[in-house]
Order: structure tokens, then C-alpha cells, then sequence
């Protein structure tokens, strides 16, 4: 079969989890380095599209040309991770405790981050022709976007920093369905497909995705955008972390496993026709 239904692909979204606790640090930190740099360069990809052709929509289809690439090669993200890993403890998988999960997190943001800014290095060497000329469009454009996601939330206060939680749990309520659509399938043509349509919704709603934004205000910053190291940890990513936490586990991953592994006992019909005959039986008599 081509397609796995949910029973069997919500089993493997567990084994997952569980085979990612117990990978050496060596391979974790290597995938996830090689995840946050092809991530990158895909962000890259979509903004000059976005820049070139001034249709947003475009490059939001296109982008998840790189997430496809990523999983494919069997590399991971920070925010598949918040998803499946816990899933394993949950399921009381042998080794999968709560200290174990968060070192598997600690690990892999250290990846992604180094993956993602050795990309903005050498993206700040390409759009600047090695820092010695002005910065082309596309840069100039990342830098606004540095920007308007740190200052911009900033001006709002409280109601900024809300705003960007939310939109953190609405990115990785769509990219987690991306991971879990890499499951899905069995075909690559399948799992592409599964995975091209919730990471084009989240690209073009602009919802915020913390390895995507470990690449997005580095560079910003080197490229002259008009913030500062706190202003993107306190404004974006802190909160992004943490939206991308609570959307994807619980959105995407505990209702999975709530319904398809842990299901609810079928009911008792019988008691209920029961129930429905007996005042027929009365009113006849």
C-alpha cells in the first residue's frame, strides 16, 4: 500500500521518537545541523522568488521543496522533534524519560543553529560580494523582515509577544503534519505531496518557525537590520520556541496519539437498542 492508515502511521510517529532518543549525539547533531542548512537555503530560494516576481504565493510553493529535501534524507528538525519525542515517553517506551527527551532538544537546536548560521554566513558573503558592495535585494529584503518580526512586535508590548506565541503554535501545528506526512506514505511522490501542503500554508501565512528564524535574523543583523541579539531571543525566538512546542504537540501530535493509539473503548450499542425497544414492547402490551 501507498498509504498507511492513521493506526499504523501514528505507531511509527512513536517509534520515531523513540529511535531519536537513543541516536548517538554524534548523528543527531549532524542531521540536525544539515536540517537547519538546507531549511536555510530554502528560505533563501523563497524570498528571492518573493523579490523577483513580487507574488508572495509563489514562493510559499515552492518552498517546501526544501523541508522535502530534509526529510528525505532522514534529517531533523527542531520542531519534528517536539512532536515525536515526547509521544515515546507518553507511550512508555523503554529509556524515553523526560531528561532524555529534552537533552534530544538540546541537541538538536545546537544543530539546527549551527546549520542555519553557517548558511546566513554564507549568504551575507553572496548577497554582499564578500561584505565589500551594497546589499542586493534580496538581503535588503531579509533585513526588513529581521526587523518588522522583533521591533515590530516589540511596539505591541504584551499583545506582540501573545502574538508571536500563537503564531509559533499555528507553524508547528502545520509543519508537525508535515513530519507526520513523511509517515503517511510509503512512495517519495507520496510523501512530497504529504508534506507540500502544510508547509506551503504556514510559509504564506508568515506564522513563525524557530529554525527558520535561527537563520532568517543573523543574517538580518549582518546584512544592517536595525535590531539587536536580545531584541531577537526576547522578541522571536523565546516565544516562537515555545508556540512551536505547544501547537505541534498538542495540535498535531497528542491528538494523533490520543485517538489512533490510546483510543477510547468502543461503545456498548446493544444496551442502547435495548433502551429503544423496551418502550415499544410497553406500549404494545
Amino acid at each position: 500500500m501507498s498509504y498507511l492508515p492513521p493506526v499504523e502511521f501514528v505507531t511509527k510517529m512513536v517509534d520515531a521518537g523513540e529511535s531519536k532518543i537513543y541516536m548517538g549525539t554524534r548523528d543527531t547533531i549532524i542531521r540536525a545541523y544539515m536540517a537547519g542548512a538546507i531549511l536555510a537555503l530554502a528560505v533563501v530560494f523563497a524570498v528571492t522568488i518573493n523579490v523577483q516576481t513580487g507574488h508572495p504565493i509563489i514562493g510559499a510553493a515552492l518552498f517546501p521543496v526544501g523541508f522535502s529535501m530534509l526529510y528525505l534524507m532522514g534529517f531533523d528538525l527542531l520542531t519534528g522533534v517536539f512532536v515525536l519525542t515526547p509521544l515515546a515517553w507518553l507511550d512508555g517506551r523503554p529509556g524515553a524519560t523526560i531528561p532524555r527527551v529534552l537533552e534530544n532538544w538540546g541537541k538538536v537546536f545546537v544543530g539546527n543553529f549551527l546549520g542555519a548560521l553557517t548558511v546566513a554566513l554564507i549568504m551575507g558573503v553572496n548577497f554582499t560580494y564578500g561584505f565589500t558592495s551594497e546589499v542586493s535585494d534580496v538581503g535588503q529584503t531579509i533585513a526588513t523582515v529581521g526587523e518588522s518580526r522583533t521591533v515590530g512586535y516589540r511596539e505591541h508590548g504584551a499583545g506582540g509577544w501573545v502574538t508571536l506565541l500563537i503564531r509559533g503554535c499555528l507553524c508547528n501545528w502545520m509543519v508537525s503534519m508535515g513530519v507526520v506526512g513523511a509517515l503517511i506514505a510509503t512512495t517519495v511522490s507520496g510523501k512530497v505531496i504529504a508534506m507540500w501542503m502544510p508547509i506551503m500554508v504556514f510559509f504564506f501565512l508568515g506564522f513563525e518557525h524557530s529554525v527558520v528564524n535561527m537563520f532568517l535574523f543573523p543574517l538580518g543583523m549582518m546584512l544592517g537590520g536595525q535590531f539587536s541579539i536580545a531584541d531577537y531571543l526576547l522578541w522571536n525566538e523565546i516565544p516562537t520556541v515555545l508556540g512551536n512546542v505547544i501547537g505541534g504537540l498538542s495540535l498535531t501530535g497528542l491528538t494523533l496519539y490520543t485517538t489512533h493509539v490510546r483510543t477510547q473503548p468502543k461503545r456498548d450499542l446493544s444496551k442502547s437498542k435495548r433502551e429503544m425497544h423496551g418502550p415499544k414492547q410497553d406500549l404494545a402490551a
